[in-house]
């Protein structure tokens, strides 16, 4: 399996992913812990992380997948919401609870 098969599949196999620096519990980095913090203050119990740290693959080659060049990335349902400053927007406008309560309801 390439590795962007493996992107594929963690993008596909989850309804909210996050690839970040670190874990959910051992950010390693300012935008990944914002961007868990605001995902669990939305409501997200089924959030799945990759740690870009411990897999230089992915880490080099998730950018070319999702044409987007930092960390963290988020995917709800399969689609690229945006990094930390989207994430942020979208949990100051209420947004994204409703996008995390659909995503867990499929």
């Amino acid at each position: 399996m390439s590795v962007i098969e493996r992107i594929q599949a963690e993008v596909e196999g989850h309804p909210i992913v996050l690839f970040m620096k670190g874990t959910a519990q051992f950010p390693m980095c300012g935008f990944s812990s914002r961007a868990v913090q605001a995902l669990k203050s939305a409501g997200a119990s089924q959030l799945h992380t990759v740690n870009v740290l411990e897999d230089p693959e992915v880490r080099a080659n998730l950018p070319r997948f999702s044409n987007w060049p930092t960390f963290p990335q988020l995917f709800i349902q399969g689609e690229l919401i945006g990094g930390c400053d989207i994430t942020m927007e979208l949990f100051e406008s209420g947004e994204l609870a409703r996008m995390i309560t659909e995503a867990q309801q499929q």
